[in-house]
């Protein structure tokens, strides 16, 4: 198992995660802590999640990002999911999260997704 790790940046005014690792039960407590700390730094409704450094996730990691989705809706905000493998992009298909965000294959493609609608 590789640890799971995280950084936050915002690019072009909006918030990106950068995931790296296996995402279990321990990558909960801080994905919900960037979450809050990236909603009081900025007014943005779209987040970037990027899984390029992703290789593994379990249904404690799937968890916690159904909690974060289900909070992020309350403010009518989406998320994008950046460089998911195809084998994670099945996990997250099978288990219903693609219903509720959108993937795109990489940060730059979904900025330039979310700068046309803007």
């Amino acid at each position: 198992m590789r640890q799971f790790s995280l950084k936050w940046d915002i690019v072009k005014e909006i918030p990106v995660v950068y995931l790296s690792g296996d995402i279990t039960y321990e990558a909960d407590p801080l994905l919900c802590s960037v979450y809050h700390e990236i909603r009081k730094s900025s007014k943005a409704k779209v987040y970037i999640f990027d899984f390029k450094d992703c290789t593994y996730v379990n249904s404690s990691g799937i968890s916690s990002f159904i909690k974060l989705i289900h909070l992020h809706k309350e403010i009518n905000g989406n998320f994008i999911f950046t460089g998911l493998t195809e084998h994670l992009y099945r996990v997250m298909d099978i288990v219903g999260i693609t219903e509720y965000i959108e993937s795109i294959e990489s940060i730059d493609k979904a900025l330039q997704k979310i700068h046309k609608i803007d």
